[in-house]
């Protein structure tokens, strides 16, 4: 037996590498004129490497049935044009000598360069079946033009050409659009397309017809390079780029400048508050090419309150160029300008308190997010964040003068229970089920001394209801029998106690234990067998809710007069169905039949007495 091999190359079907790229890599078609203008921009700084005079222009010319872009970049040599062109994923900026550039040269130019991955070219075979490259290199002033035609079927042809061919250095890329793909090399789409990804590139770019006429589509400076006479003007034209560009006029504009990494730009503060989880797309620039305008991870989560427009030099992209490699240096430039945003807030506080205000109220929540995790924020900010009271939508710090003890509720629904009650009792609560509220709240002594925050208990709020006269509890004795068995089935108690405000006729006590405790008590009831068991292992002694009627609403009062047992029932279930409806917790489906059940009930009884 021979242990002999051999060595075989893959074979690569360029029809299904392009449908792999137009379906799978890139977003849409109209990436190829990024592709090319990002080619011919690395071509020209690679010719500057070799000679900082060198001319710098790219112009695109539509015409009908082919567009073309020529630079007066660096150039291919016949060599480098078999090394580069013909072999799919290899680039000159990656290997050293081409272009006429040696390993060194390459090694320190290629941080200048906007594409890495070799497949440019490539990407236009989304739009065309045929691609003609005509090349004179820089490098070597002797070489011959090189012209290269390449066939979507994978086929391709090179030919050196008189140097009249090509009189100046660089190169010229000319597709013939197929008829599926035309409207992408309409002129009036190529122009879009050039302004949309190169209004910020650093070297001339042109967009011009058949004929030659053409204009300028990057001649404007990025809006952070302008200078202005004042400060005010500096920020109306911020605020009228972010107009342009976002369209919306911000509260603020937060200026960026990581000069480390070549990164300059503007975080612009959105006007109205925007739910966390929405991810904010910023716009984010390579050397002046437009990466992306949804790059969400450039900040950190809690900064989505911003819209940002950069422009950076170390910033590394995908292999389809539009969205960000995620990696250290990202990493880093994140915390940083996350950094930059987190100063500009607590500044606020001293240069412009009515600004801090207006922000808050906008943004309270993601300050809230942010103060979590920043103890220096926390001491800053937390005075001035309102939170949802018995006293209303206040600061802590105006509640806490208030109050001593700052009682808490663990969700929304408990909040809701007790508030109306709490509030006449004079008892100070906090709907800390909202999110970062309760944690916020908890640290409150450790910003004021001498403050108190307790979780709410519901028997905190039981123990504020005054007990009716006994004499008054035997005589609706009855009726609180029958509301007793009517309640029952919710796993509830009925009581009778005393309460203001004397217009709440019933109160439903209840906590997430006695909830979770009914929930897995219904779980186990619906299932069988091994679940079923796993799911009564589970059982705890959770404390019941309460229906607690108020003997000082005169409904009540009459309701426990009551002797008919179906109307006193109908009584019970409307009381217990309107307690419930005060929390604002999803119904039950059962609690829903109550509910229904009643109003039909209570209608009847009115229309039977009509009659």
């Amino acid at each position: 037996m021979s242990d002999a091999s051999t060595t075989h190359t893959f074979q690569v079907d360029l029809r299904g590498l392009v449908d792999l790229l137009s379906h799978h890599l890139y977003s849409s078609p109209r990436v190829y004129l990024r592709e090319l203008m990002q080619n011919a921009v690395d071509a020209i700084t690679a010719r500057r490497a070799l000679d900082a005079g060198a001319p710098a222009r790219i112009e695109i010319r539509t015409g009908p049935g082919r567009l073309t872009v020529t630079d007066s970049g660096v150039g291919l040599t016949e060599q480098d044009v078999h090394r580069f062109l013909a072999t799919i994923g290899r680039s000159s900026k990656r290997a050293a000598g081409g272009s006429g550039l040696d390993g060194e040269q390459l090694a320190s130019a290629r941080t200048d360069f906007i594409g890495q991955f070799g497949i440019g070219l490539l990407a236009c075979f989304v739009v065309a079946d045929d691609i003609t490259v005509l090349t004179r290199s820089a490098a070597d002033p002797a070489a011959p033009a090189v012209e290269w035609r390449g066939s979507s079927d994978g086929r391709y042809t090179i030919r050196t050409l008189p140097a009249s061919a090509r009189p100046e250095p660089g190169t010229t890329v000319t597709l013939v659009p197929r008829a599926d793909a035309a409207e992408w090399t309409t002129p009036g789409r190529v122009r879009q397309l050039a302004a949309h990804y190169g209004s910020l590139l650093r070297y001339e770019v042109a967009v011009a017809d058949e004929d030659g006429h053409g204009e300028r589509i990057n001649g404007t400076p990025p809006p952070w390079e302008v200078r202005h006479a004042t400060p005010a003007a500096r920020r109306e034209a911020l605020a009228e780029h972010c107009r342009t560009t976002f369209d919306f006029t911000p509260l603020d504009t937060i200026e960026l400048d990581l000069p480390l990494v070549g990164l300059r730009g503007v975080a612009y503060v959105l006007p109205t508050s925007v739910h966390p989880s929405r991810q904010a797309g910023h716009r984010v620039h390579l050397k002046g090419m437009l990466l992306s305008d949804q790059a969400h991870e450039l900040l950190p989560e809690w900064a989505f309150f911003v819209r940002c427009v950069v422009d950076a030099d170390s910033l590394r992209p995908t292999a389809s160029r539009e969205a960000l490699y995620e990696d250290e240096t990202l990493a880093a430039i994140r915390d940083a300008l996350g950094a930059r945003i987190r100063d500009w807030l607590t500044g606020l506080s001293a240069s412009d308190p009515a600004l801090l205000h207006r922000f808050i109220a906008t943004h309270h929540l993601a300050v809230k997010a942010l103060a979590r995790y920043d103890d220096d924020l926390l001491k800053l900010l937390l005075p001035w964040l309102p939170f949802e009271t018995t006293d209303g939508n206040v600061t802590l710090e105006e509640f806490a003068r208030a109050h001593p003890v700052l009682l808490v509720t663990q969700t929304v629904e408990e909040f809701r229970q007790v508030a109306p009650i709490a509030a006449a009792a004079g008892l100070g609560v906090v709907n800390g089920g909202y999110a970062y509220d309760r944690d916020l709240v908890h640290r409150l002594p450790e910003i004021r001394p001498g403050s108190s925050v307790v979780d709410l208990d519901p028997a905190t709020v039981t123990a504020h209801l005054d007990a009716v006269d006994p004499a008054a509890e035997l005589a609706a004795a009855a009726f609180l029998h029958t509301a007793r068995e009517v309640v029952e089935q919710f796993d509830c108690d009925v009581v009778l106690r005393s309460f203001h405000p004397v217009s709440a006729p019933a109160l439903l006590l209840d906590n997430r234990e006695a909830r979770h405790e009914r929930s897995r008590s219904e779980l186990a009831g619906q299932a069988d067998g091994m679940w079923a068991d796993i799911l009564g292992s589970l059982r705890a002694e959770a404390p019941r809710a309460q229906l607690v009627l108020n003997h000082l609403n005169p409904l009540v009062r009459r309701a426990a007069s009551i002797t008919e047992r179906g109307l006193a029932v109908t009584a019970v279930e409307a009381l217990y169905g309107q307690a419930l409806l005060l929390t604002r917790r999803p119904l039950r489906a059962s609690e829903s039949a109550l509910l229904n059940r009643a109003f039909i009930g209570l209608l009847d009884h009115a229309m039977h007495e009509e009659r």
